[in-house]
């Protein structure tokens, strides 16, 4: 009898190990977060920005016939090649007071911070007429009275604030 339960102890000690092991290697409860090498930095976050334009009064169709032509063509080549992960253009609903009123706002999500650097050489890409683009987009300027591009961070509403 002694000998049966050592012979046992041998084989389950293996076995026990095994298990453990195995336990081990297996993921967490679902809901948690993995490792820490395995967290997003934030120079991998998707990255937000807005471009406000307020434009001279009885131009917003012209500016916008230009700021389709090419600022729309260049999102969209960016989006094509994966720099851009989405954008959405707004236009005011109702008007407001002239401190402030807009005309077009448009919200991009770039895949991430570095992706946003890439405008400059798509529109060469996209617009190789570099006379005809700068022209039409210096008149794109002379329309538009106040203009700004706003980072946007996400944080968590039931957080301490901070992304």
């Amino acid at each position: 009898m002694n000998h049966q339960s050592r012979s046992r102890s041998h084989i389950s000690c293996p076995v026990a190990m095994a298990l453990i092991l195995m336990l081990a290697l297996v993921p967490q409860s679902r809901g948690q977060q993995p490792s820490a090498s395995l967290s997003v930095s934030a120079n991998e976050k998707p990255y937000l920005v807005e471009w406000v334009y307020k434009v001279k009064w009885g131009h917003a169709g012209e500016f916008w016939q230009i700021f389709k032509k090419y600022q729309i063509a260049i999102l969209n080549r960016e989006k094509e090649l994966g720099y851009i992960t989405s954008y959405t253009v707004y236009r005011p609903g109702l008007h407001t007071g002239e401190d402030t009123r807009w005309e077009f706002r448009i919200v991009i999500t770039y895949k991430d911070l570095a992706s946003s650097g890439h405008g400059p050489e798509v529109a060469k890409q996209v617009f190789p007429d570099r006379a005809a683009f700068k022209r039409e987009e210096n008149r794109r300027w002379e329309l538009t009275e106040a203009h700004y591009d706003l980072p946007i961070r996400v944080i968590d509403p039931n957080g301490d604030g901070e992304e």
